[in-house]
């Protein structure tokens, strides 16, 4: 019997490790990956990673793919909302990453960028991507 016990209680242990939830930290930082020029889904990254900002999550926003698309002051007629939001998040600390080889796939200037986005290298990026207890999500 003692034996059952202590294989039940191993057994515990070990699926409870393994099984048991990540859970956020309060001020756990938050990458946001965001590769869509989609409207919706643009929307649903930004304002989550706002969301999350103003629940005091350090942010940083990595505009790559058809993602630099909102970054460009080009595109402000159908990123206007987003344009907002983005300036607002940069000038209360959050930061915001441009992908330059996307840039240049998608033909957004460096002068076209809005103020405050900084042009990504794999320091800078990489650096926010794995800081301490960071989460990452991608839309």
């Amino acid at each position: 019997m003692k034996f059952v016990t202590q294989l039940l209680l191993a057994l515990t242990l070990i699926v409870g490790g393994v099984a048991s939830p990540a859970f956020a930290g309060d001020a756990d930082p938050l990458f946001i990956n965001l590769t869509t020029d989609n409207l919706h889904r643009a929307t649903m990254g930004v304002y989550f990673g706002k969301e999350q900002f103003d629940r005091g999550h350090p942010l940083t926003i990595f505009l790559n793919d058809k993602g630099v698309l909102i970054g460009s002051k080009a595109k402000s007629a159908k990123f206007s909302v987003h344009h907002k939001v983005l300036t607002e998040l940069i000038n209360k600390g959050a930061a915001v990453h441009i992908c330059s080889m996307c840039m240049s796939a998608y033909g957004v200037k460096e002068k076209d960028i809005l103020p405050g986005i900084k042009i990504s290298s794999p320091e800078l990026t990489g650096t926010a991507l794995f800081k301490d207890n960071s989460k990452s999500l991608t839309w």
